[in-house]
């Protein structure tokens, strides 16, 4: 069974994510391995890698353009993992709320 993400790490990822679509070098582990798990997303060997990729492509826009992917509505209520993946529903929800001020 996955662990759900904690508010906290909610809050570190959201921010980070974020920060990096405005400068692509602030993107964390933290950060990156959420975002490089996300549906829509090209498998990258590392962080480097995504950061190299995200230098000359636009990170908000592949955020916006894969979000229908990564609203995992076909979990539900009791069935295993729903818990974590409403989770990263959340956090995905949450960076595209903060992607209208970017």
């Amino acid at each position: 069974m996955l662990t759900p993400l904690t508010e906290r790490q909610k809050i570190l990822i959201v921010n980070n994510v974020v920060r990096a679509c405005k400068n692509i070098e602030e993107l964390n582990k933290t950060g990156y391995r959420f975002i490089n798990l996300a549906c829509g997303f090209i498998a990258h060997y590392d962080l480097y890698g995504f950061r190299e990729f995200y230098r000359d492509n636009d990170l908000a826009t592949d955020i916006r353009r894969n979000a229908h992917m990564n609203d995992w509505g076909n979990f539900h209520p009791g069935e295993r993992d729903y818990d974590y993946y409403m989770a990263k529903r959340d956090v995905y929800r949450r960076i595209m709320d903060q992607l209208r001020f970017v």
